[in-house]
């Protein structure tokens, strides 16, 4: 009898951890690699946040937390909503979780069973399909390539939706594209829901400070408030502010799913940490100059980076509206032999090669849904940006 739970066949590792694990058996064997795989912002936590987490130590206010979360932090809450995105929600429409990801994975344990279908668009998130697989649904991925800027069209979404479809999880910008919905896109692909009354959106928004080169955030139940009832908008501050070992998420959306989502929670990590919410109030409520700061040197690295990758033999990058990541194409580099003879066949392959001839780690392509591809982040001091980026265009010439 197999002692394992069926749900545990349903998914499988993330491939991304193939590049992990052969990235710590180099180091550990003494190679210097440049790490091109960081899915977290370098910088520090904001010094308010971190001033209040000292001064709720000084209080000993550090105690059980209500599932929902800390009256003051879903106030935070609401005030960012509505100062960024033009939404109100009530304190009953508020939900706090342990990381974005417990937030979206909330929602959909409470409400997708077996038969439903969820939408993903693809390239995606690893997280999302694997986390519909364990709640018991069907993920029907829908994928946009690089001839259209990896953006979902009105089109590709009307012919995806059956009368199974529960969901549409969304992200702008994207990981791993940074790919960013106008908000003219997005009206686009809101009336197409407008005629799918059926269909809810699970709106993940966390890279929404992450917006480059003049572009203005958006996001769906802004821009069309009929979905504003059937929209779950979900958001953190691990990538604006710099926080992600706080893990805190939160979100905003119909009472009566945020309630079953806490109803979730209750019963798996309960109320999230009293630090962790101490210091993401003081980020949302105080001065915002730091994230708009921090997203310029970001931009100036993703403009270092792009410009080598792109002079590379073989590769062919789009240039990223916002997240922190380039996804780039290595078709270019398919059916070529190594130095060694080794004839390249998958994206797994070539990050493989990188990693292995010039100690450059890089994230597959086919960890996000879509070959060949691989992600590079551009989260990495500019020395190795640019070092980085040398060796993968050696690498590349070297290719025959």
């Amino acid at each position: 009898m197999n002692f394992f739970a069926p749900r545990m066949s349903r998914f499988k590792p993330s491939p991304s951890q193939i590049a992990s694990t052969r990235v710590r058996e180099l180091q550990a064997a003494g190679r210097d690699i440049i790490k091109l795989t960081a899915g977290e912002p370098d910088f520090p936590t904001p010094d308010h946040a971190k001033a209040a987490v000292i001064a709720l130590m000084d209080r000993n206010e550090i105690h059980y937390t209500p599932i929902n979360g800390l009256l003051a932090m879903r106030e935070a809450a609401r005030l960012k909503f509505r100062r960024d995105n033009g939404l109100e929600y009530g304190l009953d429409q508020i939900a706090v979780g342990s990381g974005t990801k417990q937030i979206l994975f909330n929602a959909l344990m409470a409400t997708v069973s077996a038969g439903d279908e969820v939408i993903i668009p693809a390239p995606y998130w690893a997280s999302y399909p694997d986390m519909v697989l364990l709640a018991g649904g069907t993920p029907v991925i829908v994928s946009s390539g690089q001839n259209s800027q990896f953006k979902m069209r009105p089109e590709q979404l009307a012919e995806a939706i059956t009368a199974k479809t529960k969901w549409l999880i969304f992200s702008s910008p994207s990981n791993p594209t940074g790919a960013t919905y106008s908000a003219d896109e997005l009206r686009g692909l809101a009336a197409v829901l407008m005629e799918h009354p059926h269909v809810h959106v699970l709106s993940d928004d966390v890279y929404e400070r992450l917006v480059f080169d003049g572009r203005t955030f958006a996001t769906l139940a802004q821009v069309e408030p009929g979905l504003y009832d059937r929209t779950v908008t979900c958001n953190g501050v691990s990538k604006a502010y710099s926080m992600t070992g706080w893990r805190l998420g939160f979100a905003g959306g119909p009472k009566e799913i945020i309630a079953n989502m806490s109803k979730m929670q209750s019963q798996s990590t309960a109320g999230a940490s009293a630090v962790a919410q101490a210091a993401a109030i003081a980020a949302l409520e105080g001065p915002q100059d730091y994230v708009t700061n921090r997203t310029a040197n970001l931009k100036y690295r993703r403009d270092i980076l792009f410009e080598k990758l792109n002079a590379a033999t073989g590769l062919s990058c789009d240039l990223p509206e916002g997240a922190m990541y380039i996804f780039c194409s290595c078709a270019g580099a398919m059916g070529k032999k190594t130095p060694d003879g080794k004839v390249l066949e998958t994206d797994t392959d070539f990050t493989m090669y990188l990693l292995d001839t010039v100690g450059v780690a890089v994230v597959q392509g086919e960890a996000y849904g879509m070959s060949p591809y691989f992600r590079a982040s551009f989260v990495a001091p500019e020395e190795d940006l640019v070092r980085g980026g040398d060796l993968i265009q050696q690498a590349c010439a070297a290719l025959r």
